[in-house]
């Protein structure tokens, strides 16, 4: 619980440092770009203080190419 807390503590205090000079620049596709990934990062973090397990992309990426993979392999 106590890692959450300062997992979302620090996620502000990067809001707070980066989204202003973000806006002030008007980069735009920067900030969807930068909210986007930060919120990724904060969800994946608390749900690895909590234990749950998380799929890793590498395991993603293999299970997208296996089949073709296999069918490459048969040839």
């Amino acid at each position: 619980m106590i890692s959450s807390v300062g997992i979302l503590f620090l996620a502000i205090v990067i809001v707070f440092l980066e989204v202003p000079s973000l806006l002030q620049k008007k980069l735009k596709k920067e900030f969807i770009v930068f909210s986007i990934l930060l919120v990724i990062g904060v969800v994946s973090g608390i749900l690895f203080s909590f234990g749950v397990k998380i799929m890793s992309p590498v395991d993603l990426l293999s299970y997208i190419f296996q089949p073709i993979y296999n069918l490459m392999g048969k040839s």
